[in-house]
Protein backbone atom coordinates (compact mmCIF):
# COMPACT_ATOMS: atom_id res chain seq x y z
CA UNK A 1 0.00 0.00 0.00
CA UNK A 2 2.65 2.45 1.11
CA UNK A 3 4.75 1.57 -2.33
CA UNK A 4 1.66 2.67 -4.33
CA UNK A 5 0.98 5.58 -2.21
CA UNK A 6 5.04 6.79 -3.08
CA UNK A 7 4.21 6.15 -6.82
CA UNK A 8 1.23 7.70 -7.15
CA UNK A 9 2.92 11.20 -5.46
CA UNK A 10 5.70 10.58 -7.61
CA UNK A 11 3.28 10.46 -10.59
CA UNK A 12 1.71 13.84 -9.19
CA UNK A 13 5.50 15.48 -9.16
CA UNK A 14 6.20 13.99 -12.63
CA UNK A 15 2.81 15.87 -14.09
CA UNK A 16 3.53 19.01 -12.44
CA UNK A 17 6.88 19.88 -13.41
CA UNK A 18 6.23 23.38 -11.93
CA UNK A 19 6.11 21.83 -8.94
CA UNK A 20 9.17 22.65 -6.02
CA UNK A 21 11.27 19.52 -6.46
CA UNK A 22 12.00 20.26 -10.19
CA UNK A 23 12.47 23.75 -8.79
CA UNK A 24 16.53 22.61 -7.62
CA UNK A 25 17.11 21.73 -11.09
CA UNK A 26 18.74 23.85 -13.99
CA UNK A 27 16.01 25.08 -16.68
CA UNK A 28 18.49 23.53 -19.16
CA UNK A 29 18.56 20.44 -17.72
CA UNK A 30 14.52 20.22 -17.23
CA UNK A 31 14.20 21.54 -20.83
CA UNK A 32 15.87 19.10 -22.63
CA UNK A 33 14.48 16.42 -24.36
CA UNK A 34 16.17 13.64 -22.74
CA UNK A 35 14.54 14.96 -19.90
CA UNK A 36 11.39 15.25 -21.11
CA UNK A 37 10.75 12.26 -22.84
CA UNK A 38 12.38 10.09 -19.73
CA UNK A 39 9.88 11.80 -17.57
CA UNK A 40 7.26 11.30 -19.99
CA UNK A 41 8.31 7.49 -19.85
CA UNK A 42 7.96 7.17 -16.20
CA UNK A 43 4.37 9.04 -16.54
CA UNK A 44 2.99 6.89 -18.84
CA UNK A 45 4.48 3.40 -16.69
CA UNK A 46 3.27 4.53 -13.09
CA UNK A 47 0.18 5.26 -14.68
CA UNK A 48 -0.38 2.27 -16.74
CA UNK A 49 0.78 0.37 -13.27
CA UNK A 50 -1.44 2.36 -10.82
CA UNK A 51 -4.40 1.80 -13.23
CA UNK A 52 -3.33 -2.27 -13.63
CA UNK A 53 -3.60 -2.67 -9.96
CA UNK A 54 -6.53 -0.37 -8.90
CA UNK A 55 -8.11 -2.35 -12.08
CA UNK A 56 -7.13 -5.82 -10.42
CA UNK A 57 -8.02 -4.78 -6.85
CA UNK A 58 -11.30 -3.82 -7.42
CA UNK A 59 -12.16 -7.04 -9.63
CA UNK A 60 -10.67 -8.82 -6.75
CA UNK A 61 -12.52 -7.18 -4.14
CA UNK A 62 -15.73 -7.13 -6.46
CA UNK A 63 -15.58 -11.48 -7.09
CA UNK A 64 -14.12 -12.10 -3.33
CA UNK A 65 -10.68 -13.49 -5.01
CA UNK A 66 -7.85 -13.04 -2.16
CA UNK A 67 -5.36 -10.73 -3.15
CA UNK A 68 -2.61 -13.69 -2.98
CA UNK A 69 -4.54 -15.61 -5.66
CA UNK A 70 -5.01 -15.19 -9.92
CA UNK A 71 -7.65 -16.47 -11.57
CA UNK A 72 -8.24 -16.05 -15.82
CA UNK A 73 -9.15 -12.72 -15.91
CA UNK A 74 -6.24 -11.01 -13.84
CA UNK A 75 -3.95 -13.05 -15.40
CA UNK A 76 -5.12 -11.79 -19.11
CA UNK A 77 -5.15 -8.25 -17.45
CA UNK A 78 -1.35 -9.14 -16.62
CA UNK A 79 -0.21 -10.41 -19.57
CA UNK A 80 -1.86 -7.13 -21.17
CA UNK A 81 -0.38 -5.11 -18.99
CA UNK A 82 3.06 -6.24 -19.52
CA UNK A 83 2.16 -6.14 -23.45
CA UNK A 84 1.44 -2.34 -23.10
CA UNK A 85 4.35 -2.03 -21.04
CA UNK A 86 6.63 -2.99 -23.22
CA UNK A 87 5.02 -0.97 -26.79
CA UNK A 88 5.39 1.85 -24.30
CA UNK A 89 9.02 1.63 -23.61
CA UNK A 90 10.21 0.64 -27.27
CA UNK A 91 7.81 4.44 -28.84
CA UNK A 92 9.10 6.09 -26.20
CA UNK A 93 13.08 4.34 -26.49
CA UNK A 94 12.44 5.44 -30.23
CA UNK A 95 11.45 9.22 -29.29
CA UNK A 96 14.94 9.25 -26.92
CA UNK A 97 16.82 8.78 -30.01
CA UNK A 98 14.61 11.93 -31.96
CA UNK A 99 12.89 9.59 -34.49
CA UNK A 100 9.02 9.59 -34.79
CA UNK A 101 7.29 6.63 -34.38
CA UNK A 102 5.46 6.86 -37.38
CA UNK A 103 8.03 7.42 -39.81
CA UNK A 104 9.92 4.70 -38.33
CA UNK A 105 7.23 1.88 -39.04
CA UNK A 106 6.98 3.47 -42.51
CA UNK A 107 10.57 3.48 -43.45
CA UNK A 108 11.34 -0.11 -42.33
CA UNK A 109 8.16 -1.42 -43.51
CA UNK A 110 9.62 -4.25 -45.42
CA UNK A 111 12.12 -5.28 -41.98
CA UNK A 112 8.60 -4.92 -40.31
CA UNK A 113 7.16 -7.54 -42.71
CA UNK A 114 10.07 -9.63 -42.31
CA UNK A 115 10.15 -9.49 -38.47
CA UNK A 116 6.11 -10.38 -38.96
CA UNK A 117 6.85 -13.26 -40.68
CA UNK A 118 9.89 -14.42 -38.41
CA UNK A 119 7.64 -13.66 -35.01
CA UNK A 120 4.22 -14.67 -36.39
CA UNK A 121 3.83 -17.82 -34.21
CA UNK A 122 4.86 -15.75 -31.39
CA UNK A 123 2.08 -13.03 -31.79
CA UNK A 124 -0.55 -15.91 -32.34
CA UNK A 125 -0.01 -17.11 -29.48
CA UNK A 126 0.04 -14.01 -27.48
CA UNK A 127 -3.33 -13.22 -29.56
CA UNK A 128 -4.50 -16.54 -28.39
CA UNK A 129 -3.68 -16.33 -24.86
CA UNK A 130 -5.25 -13.08 -24.31
CA UNK A 131 -8.65 -14.40 -26.06
CA UNK A 132 -8.35 -17.67 -24.03
CA UNK A 133 -7.72 -15.84 -20.62
CA UNK A 134 -10.78 -13.13 -20.75
CA UNK A 135 -12.79 -15.97 -22.09
CA UNK A 136 -15.00 -17.79 -19.41
CA UNK A 137 -14.49 -21.13 -20.34
CA UNK A 138 -10.87 -22.36 -18.82
CA UNK A 139 -9.72 -21.31 -15.94
CA UNK A 140 -6.66 -21.33 -13.01
CA UNK A 141 -7.18 -24.74 -11.08
CA UNK A 142 -9.11 -25.70 -13.79
CA UNK A 143 -8.89 -29.89 -15.11
CA UNK A 144 -9.14 -29.94 -19.26
CA UNK A 145 -7.67 -32.01 -21.77
CA UNK A 146 -6.36 -30.57 -24.76
CA UNK A 147 -5.07 -33.13 -27.70
CA UNK A 148 -3.52 -35.67 -26.52
CA UNK A 149 -2.50 -33.57 -23.21
CA UNK A 150 -4.60 -33.26 -20.23
CA UNK A 151 -3.94 -31.52 -16.28
CA UNK A 152 -4.47 -28.39 -13.81
CA UNK A 153 -4.35 -25.19 -15.59
CA UNK A 154 -1.54 -23.58 -12.61
CA UNK A 155 -0.91 -20.36 -14.80
CA UNK A 156 -1.91 -18.82 -18.07
CA UNK A 157 1.32 -16.80 -19.35
CA UNK A 158 1.50 -14.83 -22.89
CA UNK A 159 2.41 -17.60 -24.84
CA UNK A 160 2.09 -20.96 -22.49
CA UNK A 161 -0.81 -22.38 -20.94
CA UNK A 162 0.84 -24.47 -17.53
CA UNK A 163 -0.54 -27.86 -16.74
CA UNK A 164 -0.04 -30.23 -13.80
CA UNK A 165 -0.82 -33.39 -14.91
CA UNK A 166 -1.33 -36.81 -13.11
CA UNK A 167 2.30 -37.56 -12.89
CA UNK A 168 2.79 -34.12 -11.04
CA UNK A 169 5.30 -32.91 -14.22
CA UNK A 170 4.46 -29.13 -16.18
CA UNK A 171 3.75 -29.26 -19.34
CA UNK A 172 4.04 -25.62 -21.55
CA UNK A 173 0.95 -26.15 -24.08
CA UNK A 174 1.33 -23.41 -26.75
CA UNK A 175 -1.40 -20.79 -26.66
CA UNK A 176 -2.08 -21.12 -30.27
CA UNK A 177 -2.48 -24.83 -30.13
CA UNK A 178 -5.10 -24.74 -27.13
CA UNK A 179 -6.94 -22.01 -29.25
CA UNK A 180 -7.14 -23.85 -31.99
CA UNK A 181 -7.51 -27.64 -30.58
CA UNK A 182 -10.35 -28.85 -29.24
CA UNK A 183 -10.49 -28.13 -25.13
CA UNK A 184 -12.41 -30.37 -22.69
CA UNK A 185 -13.10 -29.00 -19.42
CA UNK A 186 -13.49 -31.88 -17.19
CA UNK A 187 -14.06 -29.33 -13.66
CA UNK A 188 -17.33 -27.70 -15.61
CA UNK A 189 -18.66 -30.97 -15.89
CA UNK A 190 -21.56 -31.86 -13.78
CA UNK A 191 -20.04 -35.58 -13.87
CA UNK A 192 -17.34 -37.12 -15.36
CA UNK A 193 -17.11 -40.89 -16.56
CA UNK A 194 -13.97 -42.64 -15.68
CA UNK A 195 -12.35 -45.41 -17.72
CA UNK A 196 -9.23 -47.63 -16.04
CA UNK A 197 -8.05 -50.01 -18.61
CA UNK A 198 -6.01 -52.99 -18.08
CA UNK A 199 -5.07 -56.54 -19.21
CA UNK A 200 -5.04 -60.10 -17.42
CA UNK A 201 -5.08 -63.27 -18.22
CA UNK A 202 -7.40 -66.31 -19.09
CA UNK A 203 -6.23 -68.50 -16.54
CA UNK A 204 -6.12 -66.27 -13.38
CA UNK A 205 -10.03 -64.86 -14.03
CA UNK A 206 -13.17 -67.35 -12.70
CA UNK A 207 -15.66 -64.79 -14.00
CA UNK A 208 -16.11 -61.96 -15.30
CA UNK A 209 -18.83 -61.26 -12.62
CA UNK A 210 -16.74 -62.03 -9.60
CA UNK A 211 -14.13 -59.68 -10.97
CA UNK A 212 -16.54 -56.77 -11.21
CA UNK A 213 -17.89 -57.68 -7.77
CA UNK A 214 -14.46 -57.47 -6.30
CA UNK A 215 -13.76 -53.83 -7.56
CA UNK A 216 -17.19 -52.43 -6.65
CA UNK A 217 -16.35 -53.98 -3.43
CA UNK A 218 -12.95 -52.32 -2.81
CA UNK A 219 -14.79 -48.97 -3.73
CA UNK A 220 -17.23 -49.17 -1.46
CA UNK A 221 -15.63 -45.87 0.96
CA UNK A 222 -15.54 -43.87 -1.94
CA UNK A 223 -19.61 -44.44 -3.07
CA UNK A 224 -20.71 -41.23 -1.77
CA UNK A 225 -18.33 -39.85 -5.27
CA UNK A 226 -19.63 -42.08 -7.50
CA UNK A 227 -23.26 -42.22 -9.33
CA UNK A 228 -24.97 -44.93 -8.07
CA UNK A 229 -25.52 -47.90 -10.53
CA UNK A 230 -22.59 -46.58 -12.63
CA UNK A 231 -19.88 -49.18 -12.43
CA UNK A 232 -19.67 -51.36 -15.77
CA UNK A 233 -17.08 -54.05 -16.61
CA UNK A 234 -16.37 -53.79 -19.89
CA UNK A 235 -14.59 -56.87 -22.30
CA UNK A 236 -12.76 -54.83 -24.73
CA UNK A 237 -11.12 -58.01 -26.58
CA UNK A 238 -10.24 -61.17 -26.16
CA UNK A 239 -6.44 -62.54 -26.98
CA UNK A 240 -5.43 -66.05 -27.17
CA UNK A 241 -4.41 -66.19 -23.51
CA UNK A 242 -5.53 -62.88 -21.93
CA UNK A 243 -8.42 -60.47 -22.11
CA UNK A 244 -8.41 -56.53 -22.08
CA UNK A 245 -10.91 -54.53 -19.93
CA UNK A 246 -11.79 -51.45 -19.28
CA UNK A 247 -14.17 -50.91 -15.81
CA UNK A 248 -15.88 -47.66 -15.62
CA UNK A 249 -17.87 -45.57 -13.63
CA UNK A 250 -19.65 -41.88 -13.27
CA UNK A 251 -17.60 -39.11 -10.90
CA UNK A 252 -20.70 -36.97 -9.05
CA UNK A 253 -18.31 -34.13 -9.31
CA UNK A 254 -14.93 -33.72 -10.66
CA UNK A 255 -12.50 -34.50 -7.93
CA UNK A 256 -8.63 -35.28 -9.39
CA UNK A 257 -7.77 -36.12 -5.83
CA UNK A 258 -10.36 -38.69 -5.45
CA UNK A 259 -10.33 -40.24 -9.32
CA UNK A 260 -6.48 -40.71 -8.51
CA UNK A 261 -7.38 -42.05 -5.30
CA UNK A 262 -10.00 -44.52 -6.57
CA UNK A 263 -7.91 -45.37 -9.61
CA UNK A 264 -4.98 -46.88 -7.10
CA UNK A 265 -7.40 -48.99 -5.14
CA UNK A 266 -8.81 -50.34 -8.55
CA UNK A 267 -5.35 -51.24 -9.89
CA UNK A 268 -4.34 -52.57 -6.98
CA UNK A 269 -7.40 -54.97 -6.21
CA UNK A 270 -6.86 -56.18 -9.98
CA UNK A 271 -3.26 -57.49 -8.86
CA UNK A 272 -4.39 -58.73 -5.80
CA UNK A 273 -7.07 -60.55 -7.48
CA UNK A 274 -5.04 -62.15 -10.05
CA UNK A 275 -2.13 -62.55 -7.76
CA UNK A 276 -5.22 -64.19 -5.31
CA UNK A 277 -6.36 -66.51 -8.43
CA UNK A 278 -2.92 -67.60 -9.20
CA UNK A 279 -2.41 -68.88 -5.87
CA UNK A 280 -5.81 -70.96 -5.49
CA UNK A 281 -4.98 -72.23 -9.03
CA UNK A 282 -1.69 -73.46 -8.04
CA UNK A 283 -3.08 -75.35 -4.85
CA UNK A 284 -5.81 -77.10 -6.89
CA UNK A 285 -3.23 -78.62 -9.18
CA UNK A 286 -0.53 -79.31 -6.19
CA UNK A 287 -3.93 -81.50 -4.31
CA UNK A 288 -4.65 -83.06 -7.76
CA UNK A 289 -1.32 -84.29 -7.97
Amino acid sequence: MLINVIKLVLLLLLINETSLPWNFLPDTFTAHQGFRVISRLFIYILTLDLGYRTLIWSYKKRKGIRLDRNDNVTLGLKNLYYILVAGGIFIIGLALFGVDYRTFFTSISIVAAAIAIVTKDYIIDIISGIILSFSSYIKTDDYIKTGELSGKVIDMTLSKILLLNDDDDIIAVPNNKAFSNEIVNYTRKASKKVTIEFEMQLASLYTVEDLEHSMIQVLEEFKPYIEEDSYYLRIEKIHADSISMKFQYILMRMNRTIEKEIRKKTVRRVVNFVKQNAVELHDRAARRD
